[in-house]
């Protein structure tokens, strides 16, 4: 097995790579598109997949490129990252750290030590904002000064690191794009991944064919209100919530026989942490489910740790609501709207 010297950077080196981290940011700041938003301040996901909520329910989307870059990470182009640093950084020396990070070598079984020519440093401080100013050329640029300039109709655009999602108004527009997208990454010495990309009818318009797409652990689709209303929801993606609750499982399996103050005070964190983030508007029912699905885990989790059945239900109940553990909630308020989403109008 290969293991990788740029997964665990010296402490110095995370010391020299937090400044630098700090300073490009500060550079960069300037330039990066609202659209990104991952790994930047004051920007969360679930605010993030609140926005992409309202943008496309209020604008003329009716179709969705859903796309994935094909193990971004490991696929950065050095030589074309270190040409759009040199863009806004004078300093060969800075670069040549920088470069010095990149190109930090992979150790094989044999001894052999590899230094790749591609990908940023795993688990590095530094990659998320060489992974931002990477994506900024090779995607929120080009989409903002050319995608948006062969439209006919309107597009929304959101980046949550490499995770993105374009809306179009019309289908034309959308499959030029997706046909257009996988020749842009291979420039950059990227790849889309076929399997997780396509073309989706997302519509108002036609809401028996419309479908649903994931971004940042949420399905978006078209439903109705209570009141008959059309409107775009968000619920929980069933991968995360499976593996939350596997997640769950294995950690109760492996800590049951710990005091039952101290679970509780890991499992109220771990509630609170889901619910603070799946806790959006129209998403109670998947919050309920979690919920239930996880008591019934907690439950047969803490009658294995003896012979003896330690809980009944109404044992249980009891307990639960003495420790204190939470119960679902939304803690998302309705956005305040602001103007200039859509990157193009026809």
């Amino acid at each position: 097995m290969a293991v990788s010297l740029r997964s665990a950077p010296a402490l110095e080196d995370k010391i020299v790579q937090q400044a630098a981290s700090k300073l490009l940011q500060a550079i960069y700041e300037a330039d990066f598109l609202d659209v990104s938003k991952g790994y930047r301040p004051n920007r969360g996901a679930r605010d993030a997949s609140q926005e992409l909520r309202e943008r496309l329910f209020f604008e003329r989307v009716h179709w969705v490129v859903e796309a994935d870059i094909e193990g971004f990470f490991d696929k950065v182009d050095h030589d074309w990252l270190q040409r759009m640093l040199e863009k806004r950084v004078d300093d060969k020396a800075f670069i040549r750290l920088i470069c010095k990070w990149l190109k930090a070598g992979v150790l094989e079984e044999a001894g052999q030590v590899i230094h790749p020519a591609t990908g940023t440093p795993q688990g590095g401080i530094i990659s998320p904002v060489l992974a931002n100013i990477y994506l900024h050329y090779v995607l929120d640029l080009w989409i903002e000064k050319v995608v948006t300039r062969k439209v006919s109709g309107a597009v929304v655009y959101m980046r949550y690191a490499d995770d993105f999602i374009v809306g179009f108004e019309n289908g034309a527009d959308a499959r030029r794009f997706h046909r257009e997208l996988p020749k842009r990454l291979e420039k950059f010495g990227l790849k889309m991944a076929e399997d997780k990309s396509g073309i989706l009818r997302f519509s108002r318009c036609d809401l028996k064919g419309s479908g649903h797409f994931t971004f940042l652990g949420f399905e978006f689709y078209w439903a109705k209100t209570r009141s008959g209303k059309l409107t775009v929801k968000r619920r929980t993606s069933k991968k995360k919530f499976k593996a939350s609750l596997l997640g769950l499982k294995e950690w109760m399996r492996n800590n049951r026989s710990r005091p039952l103050k101290e679970l509780a005070t890991t499992l109220r964190r771990k509630f609170r942490g889901y619910f603070n983030y799946y806790g959006v508007i129209g998403n109670s029912d998947r919050l309920w489910s979690y919920w239930k699905a996880s008591r019934r885990i907690i439950f047969r989790s803490l009658n294995r740790r003896s012979q003896r059945t330690s809980y009944n239900w109404k044992g249980f109940d009891q307990m639960w609501k003495t420790l204190d553990l939470p119960t679902p909630k939304v803690v998302e308020t309705p956005y305040c709207r602001t103007p200039q989403w859509t990157l193009s109008y026809s």
